[in-house]
């Protein structure tokens, strides 16, 4: 009877654990086990600091459009509900990035929706 070797999917399995963990402290690099812990921490907080992500990204834009609306005399929140009278459908990224980078157009916005 020929010899069987074992244990190719487990040590597949190890080593993607290993892999993904590349770059982490001490042993959570090397040891499977505590590998292992770490993904899990890891891979949920990643999870949740995508979303979080979108929730950082939105509150930075507010805050550039409230800057740029006062120097006009009108505050955020009248702005975007003038916007939405206006029916004028630029979204807050694009508000927030004319008003950093094309003051120009910005003012001609805010104009516009007065």
């Amino acid at each position: 009877m020929p010899r069987v070797k074992r244990g190719t999917i487990a040590n597949k399995r190890r080593a993607k654990v290993l892999k993904k963990t590349k770059g982490f402290s001490w042993g959570r690099k090397s040891k499977e086990r505590t590998a292992k812990e770490a993904l899990l921490h890891a891979e949920s907080r990643a999870f949740r600091g995508r979303k979080e992500k979108k929730r950082v990204y939105r509150q930075l834009w507010n805050v550039k459009i409230n800057a740029a609306v006062r120097e006009e005399g009108m505050s955020y929140s009248k702005l975007i509900a003038v916007l939405k009278k206006a029916n004028i459908e630029i979204d807050r990224k694009i508000l927030a990035d004319l008003a950093e980078h094309e003051p120009a157009v910005f003012k001609k916005i805010v104009a516009a929706a007065k």
